[in-house]
C-alpha cells in the first residue's frame, strides 16, 4: 500500500507542477485551487509512504516521477522542445527509481 501512496503523490506532484503553468502566476482561480489541492494530497501521500519507506528511496521516486512526468505533459501540452538527450535522460530516470523500487523489495 505504501508504494501505491508514494506512486499516486508522485502523480500528484505531476498535476501540481503543470497547474502551476496553469495558474499563470497564481492569477487564474480554478487552475489555482486544483494546483494547491494537489500539492497537499501529494505531500499528504509523500508523508504516509515514507512510514514504511526509506526517506531516500521514497523522496527520489517521488521527484522522479514527478519529474519525468511533467517533463512529458511539457512536451505534448505546452510544445516544449525533444531531443536525443531528454529522451535517453529520461530513460536513465526511469531506470533509476524501478531500481530503487527494486532495492527495496
Amino acid at each position: 500500500m505504501s508504494w501505491f501512496m508514494l506512486v499516486l503523490a508522485g502523480s500528484l506532484e505531476i498535476c501540481w507542477a503543470i497547474g502551476l503553468k496553469y495558474s499563470e502566476g497564481f492569477t487564474r482561480l480554478w487552475p489555482t485551487i486544483g494546483t494547491v489541492f494537489s500539492l497537499i494530497a501529494s505531500f499528504v501521500l509523500l508523508g504516509l509512504a515514507i512510514k514504511a519507506i526509506p526517506i531516500g528511496t521514497a523522496y527520489a521516486v517521488w521527484v522522479g516521477i514527478g519529474v519525468v512526468g511533467t517533463t512529458i505533459l511539457g512536451i505534448v501540452l505546452f510544445d516544449e522542445s525533444v531531443n536525443i538527450l531528454k529522451v535517453t535522460s529520461l530513460a536513465f530516470l526511469c531506470i533509476a527509481i524501478i531500481g530503487l523500487k527494486l532495492a527495496h523489495a
